[in-house]
């Protein structure tokens, strides 16, 4: 799958709605492929006491249901265009595999970076402590 086609699936899924009073969803989607060409998607819950998550979240959770780890591409989109990756989800791509220092995040259509580029003071493998 090619950037673009990652981007364009994750844009049809942007589209904010109220669930509730306190719930507003769907105003950023993100899509990823795994290394092994699957694609998963999610969209971002934003609650009142801020225990929603962010889209990238959410194609994670179906990327681990589907007991698959190893991100290729993410990319988050929203009515603004496509998002770079809050330092919570950063660390969560990190965290689910090692080998996801080498996922490519797309920042526009014609741009993508390594996971290791947003995160260059990545904790080592097995320690507690950031190697500097």
């Amino acid at each position: 799958m090619t950037d673009l086609e990652l981007i364009h699936t994750a844009t049809r899924l942007v589209g904010e709605f109220r669930t509730s009073q306190d719930c507003l969803a769907g105003g950023v989607a993100s899509a990823l492929v795994t290394r092994g060409g699957r694609v998963y998607t999610g969209i971002c819950i934003d609650t009142e006491c801020g225990l929603g998550f962010c889209a990238e979240h959410s194609a994670i959770a179906e990327m681990l249901k589907a007991r698959e780890s190893e991100i290729a591409a993410i990319v988050a989109v929203g009515a603004a265009g496509i998002y770079a990756p809050c330092g919570r989800c950063r660390e969560l791509i990190r965290q689910v595999s090692a080998s996801n220092s080498a996922t490519r995040v797309i920042l526009a259509e014609d741009k993508a970076v390594t996971l290791e580029e947003l995160l260059p003071f990545a904790k080592t493998e097995g320690s507690g402590r950031r190697k500097l």
